[in-house]
């Protein structure tokens, strides 16, 4: 099948979308080394205290090494304010250290708005002194549509800009002159941004804000979506994509001896539709909470419930257990922490971070009982029994 609805359409769907578009693969540019040696880390629409705690270490190591933080977000994220490190002694009694050097208290939806208006004043201080903001030298070298976009960033009304962001003309002005001075840049981002209707857009003119000052393709600088979900980027990278390229396809055919079918298949939210409209009649989830974590809950509930078969591939129960179709099963599952023992064989899994990083990953917790099988097993099972040997 090409119907793999998975997590990834309702995070950073549109992050892959747009850098694709923009600079040709639809994943971050940079290392957590380029986080600790960058001049300046802009975070948009990410909440790194609750949502991504490690990265505040990161953050505090290139805090130290001199980087200056901005923070955009409607709302005050505790860590983005003060950290306070658990693991070291001066966090536990002492008073933590600010990370965000500028907190931009930005109304909804008003990162897309903010971003063209940096673009704009980028643009007339480098008319004002000719050479030192815009990296002339990467744009020839690097882009297209550069002179388009310069007519385009000139035609945006600050006023507008004010209205749609609430934030005064003095701290836009302020945030510039931190980006034109700034020799390594980092942009950081998560569903704070990618959820907006006007995501895509949104992503790609925080993408030309870096392209303008030539931030991609050098150490401590680029783009940085954030993602949260346990090896999101990773199953993409594999596969698990409803609109895979011809490139992937004819790899995938000439390694395995198939043939896959070409017409794309259903995402998470055409999923839904299927199953509710009776072109979809079987659902095999594995991991995650399907009918909470989609949108509208009542319609994908009664979608599920249409359905002759749904099957759960779980680590612990969850709500999506108690929506099921006319016949239900529910299949335990090792978790990552789990020891998994394969004929007589320690088994490991490959994940792949927010960095593009491929890491084994082996659990060391005894089994909940010796007869739970891994996801990679059950679906090996599942394809042995289904297509033969």
């Amino acid at each position: 099948t090409n119907n793999l609805p998975d997590c990834s359409n309702m995070c950073h769907e549109s992050s892959g979308t747009a850098l694709i578009e923009s600079i040709g693969i639809g994943k971050g540019s940079v290392t957590v080394d380029d986080l600790e040696h960058a001049d300046l880390i802009v975070i948009a629409g990410q909440n790194p205290g609750t949502n991504h705690p490690r990265m505040l270490s990161v953050l505090e190591k290139a805090k130290s090494n001199g980087a200056r933080i901005i923070a955009v977000n409607p709302l005050p994220e505790a860590g983005l304010i003060r950290f306070k490190d658990p693991q070291k002694v001066r966090g536990v009694i002492g008073h933590g250290i600010p990370i965000a050097d500028e907190f931009v208290q930005i109304r909804l939806g008003g990162d897309m708005a903010l971003f063209k208006g940096l673009g704009r004043l980028l643009v007339e201080a480098d008319d004002r002194a000719p050479g030192t903001v815009i990296d002339r030298e990467f744009v020839t070298a690097h882009c297209h549509g550069f002179d388009d976009y310069v007519r385009d960033v000139r035609q945006v009304d600050l006023e507008e800009v004010l209205a749609a962001t609430g934030i005064e003309e003095s701290q836009l002005r302020r945030v510039t002159d931190m980006v034109a001075a700034s020799h390594r840049t980092i942009v950081c981002w998560a569903m704070g941004i990618t959820q907006h209707t006007h995501a895509v857009a949104t992503i790609a003119e925080m993408t030309n804000v870096l392209l303008l000052r030539g931030m991609i393709g050098k150490p401590g600088a680029g783009v940085c979506p954030v993602r949260g979900h346990s090896n999101v980027q990773g199953d993409r990278t594999m596969g698990i994509w409803e609109q895979a390229p011809e490139s992937f396809l004819a790899a995938l055919d000439a390694r395995f001896g198939i043939t896959s079918p070409r017409k794309h298949g259903y995402d998470t939210v055409e999923a839904i539709r299927a199953m509710r409209d009776g072109r979809a009649s079987v659902f095999v989830g594995m991991g995650g909470n399907f009918a909470s974590a989609t949108p509208d809950t009542e319609v994908t509930e009664a979608a599920l419930r249409t359905c002759a078969l749904t099957v759960q591939v779980s680590t612990k129960l969850n709500r999506s257990h108690l929506v099921h179709g006319r016949t239900a099963l529910i299949l335990p599952t090792l978790g990552r922490t789990d020891r998994d023992v394969y004929n007589g064989i320690k088994q490991v899994v490959s994940v792949e971070d927010s960095m593009s990083m491929v890491h084994l990953s082996r659990g060391s917790l005894q089994p909940p009982s010796d007869y739970v099988r891994s996801e990679v097993s059950i679906v090996c099972h599942l394809a042995r029994a289904v297509l033969g040997p």
